[in-house]
């Protein structure tokens, strides 16, 4: 019988009708193969971060279980945000229609060239840290403590709920 791994993805879009790009890759998400869409963040706004001029983000957080090898998530998550029609060569902090990053899975530590984890941004950005701690609190990121006490040490600055929408409302 095969093992389910518990992880979190972070979901933003600038482009377009971003909101609806979130949605859209929460139900993307939740058809992967192997793979449960157990938890979904309301949206939050969040101010671009990065020195490229762009809109405002919309960001979410999803928690899945799958039963996907890491590296396999981590290519159906490039996958899905090819369809969306993000390049493959990415500007670093610009602009994106879909963007979609592996930030914990399970109790795993690497650091890859194709792949990190936990996701080495997540103790600064509270654009993915106040969405995770809204659905797992006390998850222990591995090698850096629980997520509410990370979420407490970062400010609020340049984030806010857009609505009280979830993954079942």
């Amino acid at each position: 019988m095969a093992t389910w791994f518990p992880a979190y993805v972070g979901i933003g879009s600038n482009l377009g009708e971003p909101a609806a790009r979130v949605l859209e890759a929460r139900e993307r998400l939740a058809a992967l193969p192997a793979t449960r869409l157990v938890a979904m963040s309301r949206l939050y706004g969040s101010r671009p971060f990065g020195p490229v001029p762009q809109p405002d983000f919309v960001n979410a957080v999803a928690g899945l279980l799958t039963q996907l090898e890491p590296l396999r998530l981590l290519r159906e998550l490039r996958a899905i945000e090819a369809e969306f029609g993000r390049p493959e060569q990415r500007e670093r902090w610009g602009p994106r229609v879909i963007d979609l990053d592996l930030l914990v899975y399970g109790h795993e530590r690497r650091n890859e060239p194709q792949l990190t984890l936990p996701h080495p941004g997540i103790v600064e950005r509270n654009f993915v840290l106040y969405p995770l701690a809204e659905i797992a609190p006390d998850l222990d990121v591995p090698g850096l403590g629980r997520v509410a006490e990370l979420a407490s040490r970062v400010a609020p600055d340049g984030i806010w709920l857009l609505q009280d929408r979830t993954a079942h409302s």
